[in-house]
């Protein structure tokens, strides 16, 4: 007897609860708070609590709804040393764009949130969804989601979500801010999602995508939440490298592949810092094709070929860091 293929969005939340819960003994060593409430519980990774490098990779990989892996290693950007972050995943579409996507934004009140991980599939409301896992929801009685903002959740944020979700499971939000050190460790750990995403922009087959790898280094620590934007932002803009195996036809990689990396947008050359300041802080300005990895590789199983597109310019996250001439 056959069995219909699961939903791309089954189990996620299920998933990723276990995960949490199994980390509850340890949130004091990572420098996680923990508040509960009666309609779930906020952990603050890196809003008031210290994080660090650890809760920053468990903050990753729970935004990447517990179906890839995040660590650091050492690189070097011009000749200096950098942490660096990588990320891998087997099943890159259900882990990126299914959950570590930060495509939903919760704004409630005075409150502003970007909002990201499993918790997209439980609500399953954006375009995204629609595209890739029409009417597909995931169920579950715990609900676990990741903020990137300067400010925890209050009881309504929980209640917003609850009711925009259409049920009532518990909900678990994981905030941290973008200049915190694990707030950072997260967000660089996005090159892989960056490049899924610009995959699905150009209409890249995405059921032929088979495994990612991506890498990019850690930025230093920005004082203010703007320059921590740019930072982060530039470090996969301009010094991300990206792998995918893939099983499809030289041809299309040939024709789609120069559209992946950042370089193909006309924006790229200049620290986001500065693209975002000249679009007067709004997102929705700066060209989405500018949104990707410096560089991506292709490997083809299907025929045994590489392709190489784009190529990294370190120098630029230098000049964002203020290191440029160092």
């Amino acid at each position: 007897m056959t069995h219909p293929p699961l939903s791309p969005v089954h189990g996620l939340n299920s998933l990723v609860a276990k995960i949490l819960s199994g980390s509850s003994d340890r949130i004091d060593r990572l420098g996680i708070h923990r508040h509960e409430s009666p309609l779930g519980s906020v952990w603050d990774f890196g809003v008031h609590a210290p994080g660090g490098l650890e809760a920053g990779v468990l903050l990753a990989e729970i935004c990447l709804g517990g179906l890839g892996q995040v660590g650091l290693s050492t690189s070097q950007v011009e000749g200096l040393p950098f942490p660096e972050v990588w990320v891998r995943s087997d099943q890159p579409v259900r882990a990126c764009l299914m959950s570590q996507y930060a495509g939903w934004a919760i704004q409630v009140d005075k409150y502003f949130a970007m909002g990201s991980g499993p918790m997209r599939a439980a609500y399953a409301g954006e375009k995204l969804f629609g595209e890739l896992a029409p009417g597909q929801k995931d169920q579950s009685p715990d609900i676990v989601g990741v903020l990137e903002t300067g400010q925890l959740p209050e009881e309504h944020v929980l209640s917003w979500i609850q009711k925009k979700i259409g049920e009532s499971p518990k909900v678990h939000l994981l905030a941290a801010s973008t200049k915190s050190l694990a707030g950072g460790v997260q967000i660089v750990a996005r090159s892989l999602e960056t490049a899924m995403h610009k995959l699905h922009e150009v209409h890249f087959p995405m059921d032929q995508i088979v495994s990612g790898w991506g890498t990019a280094p850690l930025p230093t620590p920005a004082k203010g939440t703007l320059d921590a934007i740019g930072r982060t932002n530039d470090a996969i803009l301009y010094a991300g490298r990206v792998v995918l195996w893939v099983r499809t036809e030289d041809e299309l990689i040939a024709e789609l592949g120069p559209k992946v990396p950042s370089g193909a947008s006309t924006m790229h050359g200049r620290p986001f810092g500065q693209i975002l300041k000249e679009a007067g802080g709004d997102f929705y300005k700066v060209d989405p094709m500018l949104f990707s990895p410096a560089e991506v590789v292709f490997c083809n199983l299907a025929s045994g070929r590489t392709f190489k597109f784009g190529h990294r310019e370190p120098s630029i996250l230098l000049r964002s860091c203020g290191m440029a001439g160092i």
